[in-house]
């Protein structure tokens, strides 16, 4: 500033310079720290069953959240499956990370809902890992190529309670091999904009009786089978989609004449932050407590960012 016609450098100036530069500073980090939200609003999925981005049964080579190449993002869910019999109630969140790596944690319940199994109750934890090999589902209007991505998905069954009557408390003694085992899936979805399509395919390599739920492995089969899960979805507009996935099981136990699982959905995509599914499943032959195919309603309630 200037007194008296003179140049005077005052140091209350210096402060409010440095002060101003570290403010905008600070302002530019945070901002670089929260989620950008770049991505087309239902490119980040719902929530699979067993927590991945994708489906409601079948995950999808799309990584969870919205976060661009430069962000991340995240979810937490919930999805309740309600048959003749029995329920099945999932929780979990996933994180998707430069829209290449996503991270999923799940826990799942499967309940008798009615006698002489109202008792039962089986619970089974998931950890999930998901890395985008290659293409990009929007970019990749012009080609053939699709998104692809591996997965694998760790589960750990905790126990039966409710058959203590029975002696059993674990699903060894239902006849599975192990409580615990690994999903390995290569995924592959191809967006098609102009035709409001988006198409999914999915194999995975596995032990799983009941994804999981039943243990691993059994007595007809000890081994990783392919299994192939399709999808098809069409985009009515920007928040409206509707579709249908089915998902093929290996059959492991000889008391369990395990079937494939398909299901149709319809979901709605509020905004980046909020989206819930709808949908009729058939699960198949649960016949190891209960021998007929089991059908029913499932909803899937997703907040995210």
């Amino acid at each position: 500033m200037r007194v008296h016609g003179k140049k005077v450098r005052h140091p209350g100036c210096h402060v409010l310079l440095a002060a101003t530069l570290l403010g905008s500073t600070a302002i530019a980090a945070a901002g670089s720290l929260l989620p950008d939200q770049a991505r087309l609003l239902a490119l980040g999925g719902a929530s699979q069953i067993e927590g991945a981005g994708g489906g409601g049964l079948t995950p999808w080579a799309l990584i969870t959240g919205y976060g661009s190449r430069d962000s991340y993002g995240g979810n937490i869910h919930y999805t309740g499956v309600r048959t003749q019999d029995y329920t099945i109630d999932s929780t979990g969140v996933a994180f998707g990370f430069a829209d290449r790596v996503e991270i999923s944690l799940a826990s799942q319940k499967l309940q008798g809902s009615r006698a002489p199994l109202a008792q039962l109750a089986i619970t089974q934890e998931i950890v999930g890992l998901k890395v985008r090999l290659a293409g990009d589902a929007l970019v990749d209007q012009d080609r053939l190529m699709p998104q692809i991505a591996l997965g694998i998905q760790y589960k750990r069954n905790r126990g039966v309670r409710g058959l203590d009557a029975l002696g059993v408390t674990s699903v060894t003694q239902l006849g599975a091999r192990s409580d615990h085992g690994i999903d390995y899936t290569l995924s592959a979805t191809k967006l098609m904009l102009d035709q409001s399509l988006l198409l999914n395919a999915t194999a995975r390599a596995t032990k799983a009786n009941q994804f999981g739920l039943l243990g691993f492995g059994g007595d007809l089969h000890d081994r990783y089978q392919p299994m192939l899960e399709t999808s098809v979805a069409y985009l009515i507009n920007r928040q409206l989609v509707t579709g249908v996935e089915y998902r093929m099981k290996p059959r492991n136990l000889s008391v369990d004449h395990e079937k494939g699982a398909a299901d149709v959905f319809v979901g709605y995509f509020l905004n980046r932050n909020f989206s819930v599914l709808l949908g009729w499943v058939t699960l198949g032959d649960v016949t190891i407590f209960n021998p007929r195919r089991q059908n029913g309603a499932y909803l899937s309630l997703q907040g995210g960012f």
